[in-house]
């Protein structure tokens, strides 16, 4: 019988090296101060062989334009566009952008030849604001300008670290996490503000009127999660009438992404951060009709954030 034949090891011609592939430098992005430009070469793979223009996408968006000439797509939004991702660190704030690639079959057929891929595009942009919990306070001015800073009001709404004594640098949370949130209101030389958040909006993208969203707050100012979900979300007493906090335990929506975290009182009444209790009263009905409680005030300004 013949003998079976030996597994050597593979025999290559003298000098041979094997190629280690190289990414091609096939894309160009131009941060602007609130705007992104991105340029893609047509030969995205760099493999000599060009792709489709409706192939490749920008989080979702088309091409704006083409240059036929140089064989270029070019991709332009605003910072909030096309399915971009705020991030935040101690330094910057990180706009993150998706160039996304899905070949189409050839001719006819149920085949591609390539594979899909997509690469993450940054900007980033240096933080301007105070980043330390301390309240940023006005430098010495004529006295007219203080007048004038008299009516000057400044809201902001920020994620805290668990001790509540900083902002929070990540935006990445896990399921069972409580989101903590502060209010607050820098009001300089006006007169004492109370604060207060009459409603709230978890959505998959930064736009209020996208779906699937989930108002986990509202009815001006009725904390809803804890009553329709039995979580833990709640409301902290309120020490500083130009601060409000308040809890969310983390969560995400049935048929969104599954690996994003969205923010979304477990008590068996309502409570009120101040102590003013009865002014809850109207939360399981409607609290913009009937008498007014003793929260409203005149004048009331209101601003809204995201």
């Amino acid at each position: 019988f013949p003998e079976e034949p030996t597994k050597d090891e593979p025999h290559f011609p003298p000098n041979f090296e094997l190629r280690t592939p190289v990414a091609p430098d096939s894309i160009k992005v131009i941060c602007g101060d609130n705007s992104i430009r991105v340029e893609a070469k047509r030969d995205l793979l760099g493999i000599g062989v060009l792709v489709q223009t409706a192939d490749v996408t920008l989080g979702g968006c088309a091409a704006t334009e083409e240059d036929p000439k140089a064989q270029i797509l070019i991709f332009e939004s605003e910072l909030h566009g096309c399915g971009s991702q705020l991030l935040m660190s101690e330094e910057a704030f990180i706009y993150v952008f998706t160039l996304l690639y899905t070949p189409s079959p050839l001719g006819g057929s149920p085949i591609v030849r390539t594979i899909d891929f997509s690469v993450s595009i940054e900007c980033h942009y240096r933080r301007k604001n105070d980043v330390s919990s301390d309240v940023l306070k006005p430098t010495w001015a004529p006295f007219s300008e203080t007048n004038a800073s008299e009516e000057s009001l400044y809201f902001s709404l920020r994620l805290m670290t668990d001790d509540w004594q900083f902002p929070r640098s990540s935006t990445q949370f896990f399921l069972g996490d409580m989101i903590k949130f502060e209010a607050s209101v820098e009001q300089f030389h006006h007169v004492p503000l109370r604060v207060t958040v009459d409603s709230c909006v978890a959505t998959v993208v930064p736009n209020v009127d996208t779906v699937p969203r989930y108002a986990f707050l509202g009815n001006n100012g009725c904390m809803f999660d804890g009553q329709l979900t039995g979580s833990s979300s709640r409301f902290l007493p309120q020490s500083h009438k130009d601060k409000l906090q308040f809890e969310l335990e983390a969560f995400r929506f049935q048929h969104g992404n599954s690996d994003v975290v969205r923010y979304a009182t477990l008590t068996n009444k309502w409570r009120e951060a101040s102590g003013i209790h009865h002014a809850c009263s109207c939360c399981d009905t409607d609290c913009r009709a009937g008498t007014k409680s003793s929260l409203t005030v005149k004048g009331k300004q209101q601003h809204t954030l995201s």
